[in-house]
């Protein structure tokens, strides 16, 4: 595929204006592998889709954008039930419905040297994934992931987080004193913020009772004890992101941590023909698409505006937890029905959210995935392979700038 800009000058202008300490944190990590480099980098793939000319005429539908095997996971919805779902919609937006599994086809292929698996291996689970999502789009049905409905990987995940409580994130996270509840900073999970970031927070924590107006929280509930810089992610390292120590149900073991992060544009957005809704803010995007998409929302997921600008809220989960892909890689009988339930749950996502704001309807869809059936999937891993080795050139091209002496622009913090 012809390529524009180096992929160096292209993550440096992407990333320009991201907060320089967890920046470096992101340089460093998609430089550790080409499946990191890919996480980390969804512009770049999309920017790439956009210069290579892929067929953009599918149905429009909703897309999380970033869709990759480390994507979906586990978290615990409003019902009080647990699900297994796409879990980052950041680059949400309106799309080709089948760009969706690209991006997945793509990460599989980009994924297999560190799943210890062979090009024939690599393209059979390719094929058996675009061939579940479109045969779950052709039955026109929006179905769900949660433990009395998973099976294999997926069901022994769901089962083990029963046992998982509040409290053993707490002892992970923060440190209990006489003098109360701290958060542990530095940690690999947080960094320490300013007085003035704490400031702020303690300010901005009781207001989130009049956004989140639900019965399982109360006022007293967002009562600030603690606050620190978050590290989480690749692609979303350097965007202000902070973690909230509040009281929640009640001191000590009751407290809650809560995930403030700010929402940036959809890269997605920016690279395709499809007429985008005036959303209110890019956090009201994101929360919007995520509601549309999933069975069921996590727990608090709100858009709020933090110091002018917007950002996504939700709580962080002793539930939240991804399938360990590489713990099945060597067992076909596991690794396949799991990659094949990931296909069928962005189907599923975009069946549930199906003819909202110019989407195409179900039947539009339906009708997609039929004329699709003969060689569709032949077709759709064909594109994704191509966007995978242009990933893999990509990553070569940033090795090459990020080794050189530390003076080099992109080694610059």
């Amino acid at each position: 595929m012809a390529q524009g800009k180096s992929a160096a000058a292209l993550i440096e202008t992407y990333n320009a204006e991201r907060e320089p300490e967890r920046l470096a944190l992101k340089r460093a990590a998609i430089r550790a592998n080409v499946f990191s480099f890919f996480r980390g980098t969804a512009h770049l793939y999309w920017q790439r889709a956009a210069e290579a000319a892929i067929d953009a005429t599918a149905p429009p539908a909703w897309c999380s954008g970033d869709l990759h095997l480390e994507n979906f996971g586990t978290y615990l919805a409003d019902n009080g039930l647990a699900y297994f779902d796409i879990n980052d919609f950041d680059e949400a937006a309106k799309a080709p419905c089948d760009w969706e599994m690209l991006r997945l086809l793509s990460s599989i292929a980009v994924a297999a040297p560190s799943l210890t698996l062979a090009k024939p291996e690599t393209k059979e689970l390719m094929l058996a994934a675009a061939a579940a999502y479109l045969k779950a789009i052709a039955t026109g049905k929006a179905l769900w992931i949660e433990r009395r409905t998973a099976t294999g990987a997926i069901g022994d995940l769901l089962t083990a987080l029963k046992s998982r409580k509040q409290v053993r994130l707490l002892e992970r996270r923060t440190t209990l004193t006489k003098g109360g509840r701290r958060l542990d900073v530095p940690g690999d999970k947080m960094l320490p913020i300013t007085a003035a970031d704490r400031t702020r927070l303690k300010a901005f924590a009781p207001t989130l009772a009049k956004t989140i107006d639900m019965p399982t929280t109360s006022p007293a509930y967002f009562t600030f004890i603690d606050a620190a810089r978050r590290i989480a992610g690749t692609g979303s390292l350097g965007v202000a992101r902070f973690v909230l120590l509040t009281e929640g149900t009640g001191s000590p073991d009751g407290n809650v941590l809560i995930d403030l992060k700010a929402a940036t544009p959809s890269s997605l957005a920016a690279h395709n023909v499809a007429k985008q809704p005036k959303w209110q803010s890019d956090a009201d995007r994101i929360v919007g698409i995520q509601r549309r998409c999933q069975a069921v929302p996590p727990h608090l997921l709100h858009a709020v505006a933090f110091d002018g600008r917007p950002f996504v809220v939700k709580e962080l989960q002793p539930s939240a937890d991804r399938l360990d892909l590489a713990r099945i890689a060597g067992q076909k009988k596991a690794l396949q029905p799991a990659i094949e339930t990931m296909a069928r749950l962005a189907a599923w996502a975009q069946l549930r959210s199906a003819g909202r704001d110019g989407t195409a309807t179900p039947d539009a869809l339906i009708d997609y995935a039929a004329n699709m059936k003969s060689d569709g999937p032949t077709r759709l891993v064909e594109v994704a392979r191509a966007l995978a080795s242009t990933t893999t050139d990509d990553f070569k091209d940033y090795c090459s700038a990020y080794d050189k002496p530390v003076a080099s622009s992109s080694r610059k913090t």
